[in-house]
């Protein structure tokens, strides 16, 4: 394991400890852009130390984190971070364990390293040697080829504009694949991916946040799994929507969503 990866899990380590610690207590909770978008003292502390840690070694890099009233865009060159305290923090403030504290670590445009860690859920997802492991055996997406024993999940916000699409989506993928999951926790739910406890997950929310999504798929490609734009495209952080998938049925899984969003 080389420095940069091993810094990026000592450092989603020490903030999912943070955010642990006070999993369950009497938190501070407030709200965003809406009434279910929450941040917490938690989010707030453990982000805090993850960025000390960060900065401790690497004080020149961008860190994009989710926490920040001006949080910076991915830059067009050099060394930056992501950064997601809590992902799910609305299942962390409802006492629901299916949340993530989340780090990736990116140079020149390549992740490099990446780190999902679930306290609640003892899941810990890495890169070691440029391989993704689970729970410190390695991660291999799942082997299935029909779409009707698939397990796939939907990911990541969508906002009042895209709701009637999504729930067209959802309507949908319920009827298309073998069953259908929405968990909350969009890191989480790409690790799932990685270890072959999921077949698929899709978005289709437009630029979706880097700090949501860069870490897992990394661990998806490195697992075995292909990551794409709605379009097919190869997935980037300015891409729309994401499709992360075992790599066995991706066409046809494009396909079938292709006929619902388009």
């Amino acid at each position: 394991m080389n420095e940069l990866e091993a810094m990026t899990i000592d450092c989603a380590k020490k903030g999912a400890s943070v955010a642990e610690s006070l999993f369950k207590s009497n938190l501070q909770v407030n709200t965003k852009k809406s009434k279910l978008d929450y941040v917490t003292n938690a989010d707030i502390k453990s982000q805090s130390k993850m960025i000390e840690v960060i900065k401790s070694t690497h004080s020149s890099d961008t860190i994009i984190c989710e926490e920040n009233e001006k949080t910076e865009k991915v830059p067009k060159s050099g060394n930056y971070w992501t950064v997601d305290p809590i992902d799910g923090t609305s299942n962390f403030v409802a006492g629901n364990p299916f949340w993530s504290t989340s780090v990736a670590a990116v140079r020149n445009h390549e992740t490099k390293a990446a780190a999902t860690i679930a306290p609640a859920l003892s899941e810990i997802y890495v890169i070691r040697n440029n391989r993704a492991f689970y729970n410190g055996e390695m991660a291999v997406v799942s082997d299935k080829n029909e779409l009707d024993e698939f397990t796939v999940a939907a990911v990541l916000r969508y906002g009042t504009n895209l709701d009637e699409k999504f729930s067209d989506l959802l309507k949908y993928s319920l009827l298309q694949f073998g069953d259908l999951r929405r968990l909350g926790s969009a890191q989480l739910t790409l690790g799932m991916v990685a270890r072959g406890a999921l077949d698929a997950c899709f978005a289709i929310q437009p630029n979706p946040n880097p700090w949501d999504t860069i870490a897992g798929v990394k661990l998806v490609r490195q697992a075995g799994g292909e990551v794409t734009d709605i379009n097919g495209n190869r997935w980037y952080p300015d891409s729309c929507g994401l499709i992360a998938t075992n790599g066995n049925a991706h066409e046809k899984i494009l396909s079938k969503l292709d006929y619902c969003l388009f």
